[in-house]
């Protein structure tokens, strides 16, 4: 199968079940998305589709054929980080840091098809599930983000 994995094309033999979670990590060797729970519920293994957060851990590779995958490994350009991925440092979110690929991934996917969300998409956006409990954290990174866009125009 061929899929497109943050703008590069790539050929890969495998099962058309398996999911995308495992083609990134045990083909591409793209680990920055991780496993968490394999049902879809924790968020830890979100990249985006087309722009849009899932979780990769369900989704068949065959159902990717024409689509664009983004990892958080290309969201950073040229060596700069993404203005989420400074307010993630900035406001000193990680603990454990297991979720945050995921939770990085969430968040540039609401900003990117919302660059003004009020608390409550903010809230009803982010599913993802933190276990350090680092969500207050989370929030402030991106209303720093979000005072950033208003600066900036």
């Amino acid at each position: 199968m061929k899929i497109n994995v943050n703008g590069i094309d790539h050929e890969v033999d495998v099962e058309p079940n398996m999911p995308l979670l495992w083609v990134l990590r045990d083909e591409l060797n793209l680990t920055g998305t991780k496993y968490g729970c394999g049902v879809a519920a924790c968020g830890a293994c979100t990249v985006h589709l087309d722009g849009q957060a899932v979780r990769s851990c369900v989704l068949p590779i065959a159902a990717l054929q024409g689509k664009a995958i983004t990892t958080i490994e290309s969201i950073a350009k040229d060596d700069r980080l993404s203005r989420v991925q400074q307010a993630w440092i900035d406001n000193q979110v990680p603990q454990c840091g297991y979720c945050q690929s995921g939770m990085i991934m969430t968040v540039e996917s609401l900003l990117s098809n919302n660059s003004q969300p009020s608390e409550e998409e903010i809230d009803a956006s982010i599913s993802n599930i933190c276990r350090c409990g680092a969500y207050q954290r989370i929030k402030e990174a991106i209303k720093d983000v979000l005072t950033q866009n208003q600066e900036n125009g």
